[in-house]
């Protein structure tokens, strides 16, 4: 932090199955996942070279967060053996309603889960804030984390992701969890 309490930002690039991700964060913990849209994909989910650029200048709050989303594309039923990378953006350290949303989510809906808009909005005991909840995950500053892609339409359709602009990377997404989950529980029979 500086003396004025403004954090000092670093960021990270990885390269994954569903493009470049962007991340940003203080050595506090992370501020910012951003999916790039338009970014060469590595579609072979076995060897998911996923490589930071830049990580000199990690702190290790980043480091952390590289490491949960190397987990997450190569082995993610292996993820709750990892630490969850600390969270420090604004919107997520205050008492808001999305804050509310987007923890309730991150804690409730695990990996391989899907929820839909109305059940979230139960979820945080106001059932009529449907549109409310879609608003937040909208503006989920840490996708991926905080899982908006788990969240559907009543009708259990996939509904929008990034504004309707990455809805094949939320199917991916949900395809990809879902694989590890089956592939977890042959490996347990």
């Amino acid at each position: 932090m500086t003396g004025s309490g403004h954090c000092v930002l670093r960021d990270v690039t990885l390269c994954s199955p569903v493009g470049e991700i962007l991340l940003s964060g203080c050595e506090k913990g992370v501020h910012t996942i951003n999916i790039k849209l338009g970014t060469d994909k590595d579609e072979s989910v076995s060897c998911c070279s996923v490589c930071p650029v830049g990580q000199s200048e990690m702190s290790p709050e980043l480091q952390c967060c590289v490491d949960w989303l190397q987990c997450y594309f190569m082995k993610p039923e292996s993820l709750s053996t990892l630490p969850l990378p600390p969270i420090h953006h604004p919107q997520m350290q205050s008492d808001s309603f999305k804050a509310h949303v987007l923890w309730t989510l991150l804690k409730e809906v695990g990996l391989g889960k899907t929820v839909s808009y109305k059940q979230l909005a139960e979820m945080i005991g106001n059932p009529n804030a449907v549109r409310a909840v879609g608003s937040a995950m909208k503006k989920n500053p840490i996708p991926l984390i905080v899982p908006c892609h788990r969240v559907l339409r009543s009708s259990g359709a996939s509904g929008s992701y990034m504004g309707g602009k990455g809805d094949d990377i939320k199917v991916w997404l949900l395809t990809h969890e879902k694989k590890a989950l089956e592939l977890n529980a042959s490996k347990s029979e």
